[in-house]
C-alpha cells in the first residue's frame, strides 16, 4: 500500500513538472501494479489540477497547458488503458455536446473533460473551439443530447456562455438538456447568472455531475 501511495504521489508530481516520459513510465507501472484505469485518470487529473493552479499564478503558460494535455492523451494511449476502455462492452450512458464558446480558442480543459467523459461511457460530440451560439443550437437540435458542456478559460467568456443558454431558451430547447459549464474562474453565482444547471472547476468533478444526472434520468 505504501509503495502504491508513493507511486501515486510521484505521478502527480511528474504531471505537475510536465515530465511526459516519467509520467507515462510510472502510469504503466501503476497499471501493472493493479491500479484501475479510472483511478489512474483521477491521479493524472490531480496533477492537472496543480498545473492549472500554476497557470493561474502565471508560473505556467499556454504552452505548458498544451504539454499537460498531451501527457493526458499519452496516458490514454497506454496499452492497458486502451484494452480496458475499448474491450469492455459498456452501454453508452448518455450523449454530450461539448465546445469552447465564442471568443476562446483554448481546448486543453475541454479535451481532458472529453477524454474522461468518453472513458466513463458517454458519447461526445465535440464542436471544437470558438463555437457560436448558433452552432450550439443547431447541434443540439440535430443530435438531441442529454447534456451540453460549455467551456471557456477566459473570464469574458461568461457572457458568451450566457448567450448560448439564452439562445437555448429562445429556441425552446433549454428544458430538454442539462447544461454544465467549466472553467477555473466559474463560481456558483456566475453559474446562476449564466443560467446553467451546474458548473465544474475540474474535469473529474464535471464527469461526476454528468454521471449523477444520467443516473437520475435513467431510473
Amino acid at each position: 500500500m505504501d509503495n502504491l501511495m508513493k507511486l501515486k504521489e510521484s505521478i502527480i508530481e511528474y504531471v505537475e513538472q510536465l515530465d511526459e516520459e516519467r509520467v507515462t513510465e510510472l502510469a504503466a507501472k501503476a497499471l501493472d501494479a493493479g491500479i484501475e484505469p479510472l483511478d489512474l485518470l483521477e491521479i493524472i487529473n490531480e496533477g492537472m489540477g496543480r498545473v492549472g493552479q500554476l497557470y493561474e499564478r502565471k508560473d505556467y503558460y499556454i504552452a505548458d497547458l498544451i504539454v499537460a494535455g498531451l501527457i493526458f492523451k499519452e496516458v490514454l494511449e497506454l496499452d492497458k488503458m486502451k484494452e480496458h476502455f475499448q474491450s469492455t462492452d459498456r452501454k453508452r450512458i448518455g450523449k454530450v455536446v461539448l465546445g469552447t464558446v465564442k471568443g476562446d480558442i483554448h481546448d486543453i480543459g475541454k479535451e481532458i473533460f472529453k477524454g474522461m467523459l468518453e472513458v466513463n461511457g458517454f458519447e461526445v460530440i465535440d464542436l471544437g473551439v470558438d463555437v457560436s451560439k448558433e452552432l450550439f443550437v443547431k447541434k443540439v437540435i440535430d443530435h438531441k443530447p442529454d447534456i451540453v458542456g460549455l467551456s471557456g478559460v477566459l473570464t469574458y467568456t461568461v457572457d458568451s456562455m450566457k448567450e448560448v443558454v439564452d439562445a437555448f431558451t429562445e429556441m425552446g430547447i433549454k428544458n430538454g438538456v442539462k447544461i454544465i459549464i467549466g472553467a477555473n474562474h466559474i463560481t456558483k453565482d456566475i453559474c446562476n447568472y449564466i443560467g446553467a444547471d451546474s458548473f465544474a472547476n475540474d474535469a473529474s468533478e464535471g464527469v461526476k455531475i454528468c454521471q449523477n444526472w444520467m443516473k437520475h434520468k435513467n431510473k
